[in-house]
Protein backbone atom coordinates (compact mmCIF):
# COMPACT_ATOMS: atom_id res chain seq x y z
CA UNK A 1 0.00 0.00 0.00
CA UNK A 2 1.38 3.38 -0.95
CA UNK A 3 1.76 5.97 1.79
CA UNK A 4 -1.21 8.25 2.12
CA UNK A 5 -0.75 11.80 0.88
CA UNK A 6 -2.49 15.00 1.74
CA UNK A 7 -1.99 18.70 1.22
CA UNK A 8 -1.16 20.97 4.13
CA UNK A 9 -2.64 24.40 4.56
CA UNK A 10 0.63 25.77 3.18
CA UNK A 11 0.14 23.83 -0.03
CA UNK A 12 2.82 21.20 0.66
CA UNK A 13 2.37 17.52 -0.02
CA UNK A 14 2.62 15.49 3.16
CA UNK A 15 3.07 11.80 3.87
CA UNK A 16 1.00 10.28 6.62
CA UNK A 17 2.99 7.05 6.80
CA UNK A 18 -0.07 4.77 6.73
CA UNK A 19 0.62 1.43 5.17
CA UNK A 20 4.39 1.69 5.60
CA UNK A 21 4.60 -0.10 8.96
CA UNK A 22 4.72 -3.58 7.35
CA UNK A 23 7.59 -2.39 5.14
CA UNK A 24 9.57 -1.13 8.11
CA UNK A 25 8.83 -4.23 10.14
CA UNK A 26 9.92 -6.39 7.22
CA UNK A 27 13.16 -4.44 6.88
CA UNK A 28 13.93 -4.92 10.58
CA UNK A 29 13.14 -8.64 10.40
CA UNK A 30 15.44 -8.95 7.38
CA UNK A 31 18.24 -7.19 9.26
CA UNK A 32 17.71 -9.43 12.28
CA UNK A 33 17.90 -12.51 10.02
CA UNK A 34 21.24 -11.58 8.43
CA UNK A 35 23.37 -13.29 11.14
CA UNK A 36 21.39 -16.51 10.78
CA UNK A 37 21.70 -16.43 6.99
CA UNK A 38 25.42 -15.65 7.16
CA UNK A 39 26.09 -18.55 9.53
CA UNK A 40 23.95 -20.91 7.44
CA UNK A 41 25.92 -20.02 4.29
CA UNK A 42 29.24 -19.93 6.09
CA UNK A 43 29.86 -16.42 4.76
CA UNK A 44 31.31 -14.21 7.48
CA UNK A 45 31.56 -11.33 4.99
CA UNK A 46 27.81 -10.78 5.01
CA UNK A 47 27.78 -10.59 8.79
CA UNK A 48 30.60 -8.03 8.84
CA UNK A 49 28.97 -6.06 6.03
CA UNK A 50 25.61 -6.04 7.82
CA UNK A 51 27.28 -4.80 11.00
CA UNK A 52 29.00 -2.05 9.00
CA UNK A 53 25.67 -0.97 7.51
CA UNK A 54 24.09 -0.82 10.96
CA UNK A 55 26.98 1.21 12.37
CA UNK A 56 26.91 3.75 9.57
CA UNK A 57 23.13 3.88 9.88
CA UNK A 58 23.60 4.87 13.54
CA UNK A 59 26.02 7.62 12.53
CA UNK A 60 23.65 8.82 9.79
CA UNK A 61 20.73 8.93 12.24
CA UNK A 62 22.93 10.98 14.55
CA UNK A 63 23.85 13.42 11.78
CA UNK A 64 20.19 13.65 10.84
CA UNK A 65 19.44 15.28 14.20
CA UNK A 66 21.71 18.17 13.25
CA UNK A 67 21.07 18.21 9.50
CA UNK A 68 17.48 17.07 9.20
CA UNK A 69 15.96 18.48 12.38
CA UNK A 70 18.14 21.55 12.88
CA UNK A 71 19.17 22.37 9.31
CA UNK A 72 22.89 22.36 10.19
CA UNK A 73 24.91 21.05 7.24
CA UNK A 74 28.07 19.77 8.92
CA UNK A 75 31.18 18.48 7.17
CA UNK A 76 32.80 17.77 10.51
CA UNK A 77 30.90 14.82 11.96
CA UNK A 78 33.70 12.46 10.97
CA UNK A 79 35.57 14.06 13.88
CA UNK A 80 33.15 12.48 16.36
CA UNK A 81 33.21 9.12 14.58
CA UNK A 82 37.00 9.16 14.92
CA UNK A 83 36.88 10.22 18.57
CA UNK A 84 34.65 7.25 19.31
CA UNK A 85 37.08 4.90 17.58
CA UNK A 86 40.14 6.25 19.40
CA UNK A 87 38.24 6.15 22.71
CA UNK A 88 38.45 2.38 22.29
CA UNK A 89 41.91 2.03 20.75
CA UNK A 90 43.90 4.28 23.09
CA UNK A 91 42.70 2.77 26.41
CA UNK A 92 43.09 -0.73 24.92
CA UNK A 93 46.66 0.21 23.95
CA UNK A 94 47.35 0.72 27.68
CA UNK A 95 45.60 -2.49 28.69
CA UNK A 96 42.16 -1.05 29.57
CA UNK A 97 39.49 -3.20 27.94
CA UNK A 98 36.46 -2.15 30.01
CA UNK A 99 33.65 -1.30 27.62
CA UNK A 100 32.10 0.97 30.22
CA UNK A 101 35.28 3.06 30.34
CA UNK A 102 35.39 3.12 26.54
CA UNK A 103 31.77 4.24 26.43
CA UNK A 104 32.30 6.90 29.10
CA UNK A 105 35.33 8.27 27.24
CA UNK A 106 33.37 8.27 23.98
CA UNK A 107 30.43 10.16 25.43
CA UNK A 108 32.63 12.62 27.35
CA UNK A 109 35.03 13.37 24.49
CA UNK A 110 32.29 13.73 21.87
CA UNK A 111 30.09 15.84 24.16
CA UNK A 112 33.02 18.13 24.96
CA UNK A 113 34.18 18.38 21.35
CA UNK A 114 30.61 18.85 20.16
CA UNK A 115 30.01 21.63 22.67
CA UNK A 116 33.21 23.50 21.80
CA UNK A 117 33.01 23.12 18.03
CA UNK A 118 29.26 23.67 17.98
CA UNK A 119 29.46 26.80 20.12
CA UNK A 120 31.97 28.33 17.72
CA UNK A 121 30.36 27.08 14.51
CA UNK A 122 26.88 28.27 15.43
CA UNK A 123 28.14 31.84 15.55
CA UNK A 124 28.34 31.61 11.77
CA UNK A 125 25.92 30.53 9.07
CA UNK A 126 25.75 29.20 5.55
CA UNK A 127 29.05 28.35 3.85
CA UNK A 128 31.02 29.65 6.83
CA UNK A 129 29.31 27.11 9.10
CA UNK A 130 30.15 24.28 6.72
CA UNK A 131 33.78 25.33 6.39
CA UNK A 132 34.31 25.74 10.13
CA UNK A 133 32.96 22.27 10.88
CA UNK A 134 35.22 20.91 8.14
CA UNK A 135 38.19 22.76 9.64
CA UNK A 136 37.63 21.20 13.07
CA UNK A 137 37.53 17.70 11.59
CA UNK A 138 40.74 18.35 9.67
CA UNK A 139 42.37 19.64 12.85
CA UNK A 140 41.51 16.37 14.57
CA UNK A 141 42.87 14.44 11.60
CA UNK A 142 46.24 16.20 11.64
CA UNK A 143 46.56 15.93 15.43
CA UNK A 144 46.18 12.15 15.23
CA UNK A 145 48.55 11.92 12.26
CA UNK A 146 51.18 13.72 14.35
CA UNK A 147 50.94 11.18 17.21
CA UNK A 148 53.59 8.79 15.91
CA UNK A 149 53.62 6.85 19.18
CA UNK A 150 50.07 5.74 18.38
CA UNK A 151 50.69 4.82 14.77
CA UNK A 152 50.30 8.25 13.21
CA UNK A 153 49.04 8.04 9.65
CA UNK A 154 49.30 4.23 9.70
CA UNK A 155 46.65 3.92 12.38
CA UNK A 156 46.55 1.70 15.44
CA UNK A 157 45.38 -1.86 16.03
CA UNK A 158 42.77 -2.30 18.76
CA UNK A 159 44.63 -4.44 21.30
CA UNK A 160 41.49 -5.68 23.05
CA UNK A 161 37.76 -5.41 22.29
CA UNK A 162 35.38 -3.56 24.56
CA UNK A 163 34.26 -5.81 27.40
CA UNK A 164 30.94 -5.05 29.09
CA UNK A 165 31.10 -7.83 31.66
CA UNK A 166 29.18 -10.82 30.36
CA UNK A 167 28.90 -9.25 26.93
CA UNK A 168 31.96 -8.36 24.92
CA UNK A 169 32.31 -6.89 21.44
CA UNK A 170 34.82 -9.58 20.56
CA UNK A 171 33.26 -10.86 17.33
CA UNK A 172 31.34 -9.52 14.31
CA UNK A 173 28.22 -11.26 15.63
CA UNK A 174 28.48 -9.48 18.99
CA UNK A 175 29.02 -6.13 17.26
CA UNK A 176 26.07 -6.85 14.97
CA UNK A 177 23.76 -7.59 17.90
CA UNK A 178 24.86 -4.45 19.75
CA UNK A 179 24.54 -2.27 16.64
CA UNK A 180 21.11 -3.68 15.78
CA UNK A 181 19.80 -3.06 19.30
CA UNK A 182 21.31 0.43 19.31
CA UNK A 183 19.84 1.32 15.92
CA UNK A 184 16.39 0.01 16.79
CA UNK A 185 16.28 1.99 20.02
CA UNK A 186 17.69 5.04 18.29
CA UNK A 187 15.06 4.98 15.53
CA UNK A 188 12.26 4.86 18.07
CA UNK A 189 13.89 7.57 20.19
CA UNK A 190 14.53 9.95 17.29
CA UNK A 191 10.94 9.61 16.16
CA UNK A 192 9.76 10.54 19.65
CA UNK A 193 12.30 13.37 19.67
CA UNK A 194 10.97 14.68 16.36
CA UNK A 195 7.45 14.79 17.76
CA UNK A 196 8.49 16.31 21.10
CA UNK A 197 8.48 19.98 21.99
CA UNK A 198 12.26 20.02 21.54
CA UNK A 199 11.94 18.56 18.06
CA UNK A 200 9.32 21.11 17.10
CA UNK A 201 11.52 23.88 18.48
CA UNK A 202 14.38 22.59 16.32
CA UNK A 203 12.23 22.70 13.21
CA UNK A 204 11.14 26.21 14.11
CA UNK A 205 14.79 27.27 14.43
CA UNK A 206 15.57 25.64 11.10
CA UNK A 207 12.85 27.58 9.33
CA UNK A 208 13.51 30.95 10.97
CA UNK A 209 15.65 31.73 13.99
CA UNK A 210 14.04 35.13 14.46
CA UNK A 211 10.52 33.75 14.45
CA UNK A 212 11.56 31.01 16.87
CA UNK A 213 13.06 33.63 19.19
CA UNK A 214 9.81 35.60 19.08
CA UNK A 215 8.08 32.48 20.45
CA UNK A 216 10.44 32.35 23.43
CA UNK A 217 12.81 29.74 21.96
CA UNK A 218 16.56 30.28 22.31
CA UNK A 219 17.73 29.20 18.83
CA UNK A 220 21.45 28.97 19.53
CA UNK A 221 21.03 26.91 22.69
CA UNK A 222 18.47 24.67 21.03
CA UNK A 223 20.70 24.04 18.03
CA UNK A 224 23.78 23.51 20.20
CA UNK A 225 21.94 20.84 22.19
CA UNK A 226 20.99 19.08 18.95
CA UNK A 227 24.56 19.34 17.67
CA UNK A 228 25.97 17.78 20.85
CA UNK A 229 23.40 14.97 20.78
CA UNK A 230 24.33 14.32 17.18
CA UNK A 231 28.03 14.26 18.06
CA UNK A 232 27.59 11.74 20.87
CA UNK A 233 25.56 9.37 18.68
CA UNK A 234 28.24 9.50 15.97
CA UNK A 235 30.83 8.78 18.64
CA UNK A 236 28.99 5.65 19.78
CA UNK A 237 28.92 4.51 16.16
CA UNK A 238 32.69 5.00 16.14
CA UNK A 239 33.05 2.84 19.25
CA UNK A 240 31.23 0.00 17.50
CA UNK A 241 33.21 0.48 14.29
CA UNK A 242 36.52 0.26 16.15
CA UNK A 243 35.49 -3.07 17.65
CA UNK A 244 34.29 -4.37 14.28
CA UNK A 245 37.48 -3.45 12.40
CA UNK A 246 39.88 -4.06 15.33
CA UNK A 247 41.76 -1.13 13.85
CA UNK A 248 41.53 2.66 13.87
CA UNK A 249 42.98 5.27 11.55
CA UNK A 250 43.05 9.08 11.34
CA UNK A 251 41.51 8.75 7.86
CA UNK A 252 38.19 8.16 9.62
CA UNK A 253 38.16 11.90 10.35
CA UNK A 254 38.60 12.92 6.72
CA UNK A 255 36.09 15.20 5.01
CA UNK A 256 35.21 12.32 2.67
CA UNK A 257 33.67 10.32 5.54
CA UNK A 258 31.60 13.35 6.60
CA UNK A 259 30.45 13.68 3.00
CA UNK A 260 29.44 10.02 2.91
CA UNK A 261 27.27 10.49 5.99
CA UNK A 262 25.54 13.50 4.41
CA UNK A 263 24.84 11.50 1.24
CA UNK A 264 23.32 8.69 3.33
CA UNK A 265 21.00 11.13 5.07
CA UNK A 266 19.97 12.77 1.79
CA UNK A 267 19.39 9.43 0.06
CA UNK A 268 17.06 8.26 2.81
CA UNK A 269 15.24 11.55 3.28
CA UNK A 270 16.38 14.51 5.33
CA UNK A 271 14.41 14.92 8.54
CA UNK A 272 12.76 11.49 8.48
CA UNK A 273 13.21 9.09 11.37
CA UNK A 274 13.81 5.89 9.41
CA UNK A 275 15.32 7.44 6.28
CA UNK A 276 19.03 7.68 7.24
CA UNK A 277 19.11 3.95 7.99
CA UNK A 278 17.70 3.21 4.53
CA UNK A 279 20.15 5.68 3.02
CA UNK A 280 23.08 3.88 4.67
CA UNK A 281 21.88 0.54 3.31
CA UNK A 282 21.41 1.94 -0.21
CA UNK A 283 24.77 3.73 -0.23
CA UNK A 284 26.90 0.89 1.14
CA UNK A 285 24.94 -1.77 -0.74
CA UNK A 286 25.37 0.03 -4.06
CA UNK A 287 29.06 0.48 -3.30
CA UNK A 288 29.60 -3.26 -2.75
CA UNK A 289 27.56 -4.27 -5.81
CA UNK A 290 29.43 -1.88 -8.10
CA UNK A 291 32.80 -3.00 -6.73
CA UNK A 292 32.00 -6.54 -7.82
CA UNK A 293 30.97 -5.40 -11.30
CA UNK A 294 33.70 -3.05 -12.47
CA UNK A 295 37.08 -1.69 -11.52
CA UNK A 296 35.81 1.80 -12.33
CA UNK A 297 33.03 1.53 -9.79
CA UNK A 298 33.69 4.95 -8.26
CA UNK A 299 32.89 6.71 -11.54
CA UNK A 300 29.67 4.72 -11.94
CA UNK A 301 28.80 5.31 -8.29
CA UNK A 302 29.28 9.05 -8.71
CA UNK A 303 26.94 9.08 -11.71
CA UNK A 304 24.38 7.12 -9.70
CA UNK A 305 24.49 9.60 -6.82
CA UNK A 306 24.28 12.47 -9.31
CA UNK A 307 21.17 10.94 -10.90
CA UNK A 308 19.52 10.53 -7.50
CA UNK A 309 20.29 14.15 -6.66
CA UNK A 310 18.65 15.28 -9.90
CA UNK A 311 15.49 13.37 -9.02
CA UNK A 312 15.23 15.52 -5.90
CA UNK A 313 13.68 12.98 -3.58
CA UNK A 314 15.32 9.59 -4.20
CA UNK A 315 13.37 6.38 -4.39
CA UNK A 316 15.08 5.33 -1.16
CA UNK A 317 13.44 8.25 0.60
CA UNK A 318 10.00 7.12 -0.53
CA UNK A 319 10.61 3.81 1.21
CA UNK A 320 11.60 5.64 4.38
CA UNK A 321 8.61 7.82 5.19
CA UNK A 322 8.50 8.68 8.87
CA UNK A 323 8.15 5.99 11.49
CA UNK A 324 5.11 7.68 12.98
CA UNK A 325 1.77 8.28 11.28
CA UNK A 326 1.83 12.00 11.78
CA UNK A 327 2.01 14.13 8.60
CA UNK A 328 5.37 15.37 7.41
CA UNK A 329 6.33 17.78 4.64
CA UNK A 330 7.70 15.93 1.63
CA UNK A 331 9.71 18.95 0.53
CA UNK A 332 12.01 18.95 3.57
CA UNK A 333 15.04 17.87 1.55
CA UNK A 334 14.91 20.83 -0.79
CA UNK A 335 14.22 23.34 1.99
CA UNK A 336 17.17 22.21 4.11
CA UNK A 337 19.65 22.11 1.25
CA UNK A 338 18.43 25.31 -0.38
CA UNK A 339 19.23 27.72 2.40
CA UNK A 340 18.51 26.54 5.92
CA UNK A 341 22.13 25.74 6.77
CA UNK A 342 22.51 26.83 10.36
CA UNK A 343 18.91 28.02 10.54
CA UNK A 344 18.38 30.21 7.56
CA UNK A 345 21.53 32.22 7.41
CA UNK A 346 21.85 35.15 9.73
CA UNK A 347 18.54 34.56 11.47
CA UNK A 348 20.22 32.49 14.19
CA UNK A 349 20.25 35.19 16.82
Amino acid sequence: MAPARAVSRHGEAVVTGRGTLPLRAGALVALAAIPLAAMAMGESFYLAFGARVLIYAIAAVGLNIALGFGGMVSLGHALFLGLGMYSVALPAHFGIDSGWIHLALTVASCALAGTLTGWISLRTAGIAFIMITLAFAQMGFFVLVSLKQFGGDDGLAVAAPSNFGRFGLDSPLAVYIAAFAMLLGLLIWTDRLRQSSFGMALRACRQSGRRAASLGIMPRRCLLAAYVLSAVICGIAGLLLANLNAYVSPSTMSWFVSGELIVMVVLGGIGSAFGPAVGALVYLGAEEVLKSMTGHWMAVFGLLIFAMALVGRPAAARLAVDWSRRPRAVGANRRVLSGTTGTAGTERK
